[in-house]
């Protein structure tokens, strides 16, 4: 077997596997919600003083529900070990890529992608070790299948040789610790999506003003808040701030390492080109991504900032990642043209 067909037979598995944990962690999820969902409701009939005999059992019967739900679930199990099992293949599907190419493998697009979705991955799977984050899985499984998928249908390419520019020791330091950073802001991406999500379920419905503009926008906002409350689903995740509190870590460490990525590819620039700044599309863009993030950590650690408005600006920061991966590389001409073929 040649190293092209065992990198894409890994890769091909690994999606699969991402897209069972995707499902077996949703269930969970839903699973660890509905017990959430019944603890409450136990609860609120004791605090009405329901005269049931079974009312002190059933009291005590919603935690220990609880965490049957959340430790000895069937899903859980699945999800943890098919996730554990796809990042191994993608990690054997990464360096068959580069044995393959000869080289590191993230000098393309389609490399970049299979590299940087196992980041994600690793990381996700990092932060389980030390704390629960089972709630971020589906978010986490989803985004790399969907990342492999196309990664493998559309920005596929046959392995070649390295461009001149491209020669250099800075490919393994400038882009590697970029990969890094946007896997930790992909899950940091996600925390957040999970936070603005639980804290708008939380909040009651708001009196719709008479005319005007600000009338249309409470109506709007009501009927998102109606739709979020009716995910159940959504119980199972943490509270708002704790949620913030982890996307907070995240965009942290993942913003010092695209600090360090900035600065590397200035460095790199100075050796291949003669000039640590060209204003080139994916420079800019770049400079733009380490703005925003600044911007939210600002804005974060800043009294009236905290909460959605800082975790809408993270979202943002996200946004511009994605767009410097896609629309940059495929759309705009420059001097980093090669990292879209």
């Amino acid at each position: 077997m040649t190293a092209q067909s065992l990198s894409w037979l890994a890769l091909w598995g690994a999606t699969a596997l991402y897209a069972i944990a995707m499902v077996a962690s949703s269930m969970h999820l839903a699973k660890v919600a509905d017990a959430k969902v019944a603890a409450k409701k136990q609860r609120s009939l004791v605090a009405a003083g329901s005269q049931d005999a079974t009312a002190g059992e059933s009291a005590a019967s919603p935690a220990s529900a609880f965490r049957r739900a959340d430790v000895h679930s069937k899903a859980r199990g699945i999800a943890r070990s098919t996730m554990i099992m796809g990042a191994l293949l993608q990690g054997v599907g990464v360096v068959a890529r580069g044995i393959e190419a000869g080289h590191v493998p993230w000098s393309t697009m389609y490399e970049y992608t299979i590299t940087g979705t196992w980041v994600a991955v690793v990381v996700f799977l990092v932060v389980q070790s030390r704390r629960d984050v089972s709630y971020l899985a589906p978010g986490v499984t989803g985004f790399a299948t969907l990342g492999l998928g196309l990664a493998m249908t559309v920005l596929y390419n046959a392995s070649t040789g390295l461009m001149p520019a491209l020669q250099s020791f800075w490919l393994v330091i400038h882009v590697s610790i970029a990969i890094i950073a946007t896997g930790i802001l992909t899950v940091g991406a996600i925390a957040t999506v999970l936070q603005l999500m639980r804290d708008y379920r939380d909040e009651p419905l708001s009196a719709v003003p008479t005319g005007g503009l600000r009338r249309l926008r409470v109506r709007w906002r009501n009927a998102n808040v109606r739709i979020l409350k009716g995910w159940n689903w959504l119980e199972g995740v943490p509270s708002p701030a704790r949620l913030e509190a982890l996307a907070f870590r995240l965009h942290a460490v993942g913003f010092v390492l695209w600090t360090f990525t900035v600065m590397a590819g200035a460095v790199w620039a100075e050796h291949a080109w003669g000039r640590y700044w060209g204003w080139d599309p994916k420079e800019v863009w770049s400079f733009v991504i380490w703005v925003i993030y600044a911007a939210y950590l600002h804005a974060r650690t800043t009294q009236g900032w905290a909460g959605r408005r800082s975790a809408v600006v993270a979202l943002i920061g996200f946004v511009a990642l994605i767009m410097n991966f896609t629309v940059v590389n495929l759309v705009f001409q420059g001097l980093h043209t090669y990292s879209g073929t």
